[in-house]
């Protein structure tokens, strides 16, 4: 009776945490962000998504993933073919040129402003499916300030994250949209509705084909705890079934395989690993190392001077939130980074320094125009990779009694 009592007055708190207030406040503060970084630099993305609005505007079906009048051809699965053409409906009304396929580069003041509000209007998933995660978080007894709810921090962490802000807001991109899906597809394998967050995942891949590399884990975990289970109803249904890796730990290795793709985008593989940062000091280090290493990573991506202070202001906020936020949640379990992991973050700063200050400004920068890119991406890559690692190491060797008390 205690431990259900304790259940029960677990999710009455988190209940509480997203109900009272907080939550939409962040989802409203974040999205006012959102629309002050509207007048910023955007990169050639939003060329590539104005001219699928125009593709599937004008063509017939047939023809979408034929036509090549410009160099950015349609290369994305059904499922965002027919999501721009649901959005080039509304394009009209703004600015009919951009449907045009020819008008290529079109870049007019009310094409800018649609595809940002496209953009801000579509995280709307995103920002449910970071409800419906938070809900699955347990509350840590003993909290006695809001703010240091695993909940709240997980809130932050998401709906802040200072990847999507830059990548999709300021560089322009929809991942946001897309990781709403992913993350209520966990969020619905946690709640026990498997097919939901099966079907959930199916439409992603069918939005974007780079999620591909989730599947395998995906499938394991399913069979295991759905497929095995609800076919179990026989009379050996009582014999014993060894469990998996997959089944003692599903989010690690779901969202283990998400971090494969931080080779396309390290930065936003953040986003995956901030549900198991709330939940363990262990998975928290490697969420901070992983974190701060892949957002900057990103500041190559916004290049121009006006963005500059921009994306250290932004960035520096976040790592200090992170920083601060988890060793507030953790304050009883001692330092979140080893020695090794502090001296690689701490070097992240001189690197920053000499690729955005120093090599601008001196004879080799002609000479080796790729120089900055070179020595951001090899030394992130670095810290990328070791938290790959760290993540599948912790969650195949835990320690045994974490691991039945998972169970």
């Amino acid at each position: 009776m205690r431990c259900i009592a304790s259940t029960l007055g677990e999710k009455r708190c988190v209940m509480a945490a997203l109900g009272g207030g907080w939550f939409l406040a962040l989802a409203f503060g974040v999205t006012l962000l959102k629309l002050l970084l509207m007048p910023t630099y955007h990169s050639t993305d939003f060329e590539v998504h104005r001219n699928w609005l125009a593709i599937t505007h004008s063509l017939p079906v047939s023809q979408w993933y034929y036509e090549a009048t410009s160099e950015w051809t349609l290369d994305y699965p059904p499922f965002f073919a027919w999501f721009e053409y649901a959005l080039s409906h509304v394009a009209k009304y703004f600015d009919k040129e951009m449907l045009v396929i020819q008008n290529l580069n079109h870049a007019s003041q009310p094409t800018v402003i649609f595809q940002r509000l496209s953009v801000v209007f579509t995280d709307v998933l995103f920002i449910y499916a970071v409800h419906e995660c938070c809900r699955c978080i347990n509350g840590k007894q003993g909290v006695k300030e809001p703010l240091e709810s695993p909940q709240f921090v997980l809130s932050v962490l998401l709906l802040w994250n200072f990847g999507l802000l830059i990548v999709d807001h300021i560089h322009f991109q929809y991942n946001g949209f897309l990781f709403g899906f992913m993350l209520l597809s966990v969020a619905r394998l946690f709640q026990k509705r498997h097919l939901e967050g099966a079907f959930l995942f199916a439409v992603l891949l069918h939005f974007k084909h780079i999620n591909l590399y989730v599947a395998p884990a995906y499938g394991m975990y399913l069979l295991r705890s759905y497929c095995f289970t609800a076919n179990n109803s026989g009379p050996a249904s009582s014999a014993p079934v060894s469990p998996l890796p997959f089944q003692k730990r599903p989010l690690p290795c779901i969202l283990g395989s998400k971090l494969l793709g931080t080779i396309q985008c390290p930065g936003q593989s953040s986003l995956s690993h901030c549900l198991l940062a709330v939940e363990r000091s262990r998975d928290a280090g490697v969420y901070l190392v992983l974190s701060t290493t892949g957002h900057l990573s990103l500041f190559p991506l916004l290049f121009t001077v006006p963005e500059l202070p921009i994306k250290i202001l932004l960035m520096l906020l976040f790592t200090v939130y992170s920083f601060s936020s988890l060793k507030a949640v953790f304050r009883k379990e001692g330092p979140l980074l080893n020695w090794l992991e502090t001296i690689y973050l701490i070097g992240l700063i001189p690197v920053e320094i000499v690729c955005e200050i120093v090599l601008p400004f001196t004879s080799w920068i002609l000479k080796f125009p790729f120089l900055p890119l070179l020595l951001t991406s090899v030394y992130c890559a670095l810290g990328v990779m070791y938290a790959w690692l760290k993540l599948y190491v912790s969650a195949f060797t835990g320690p045994p009694a974490a691991r039945r008390k998972e169970e």
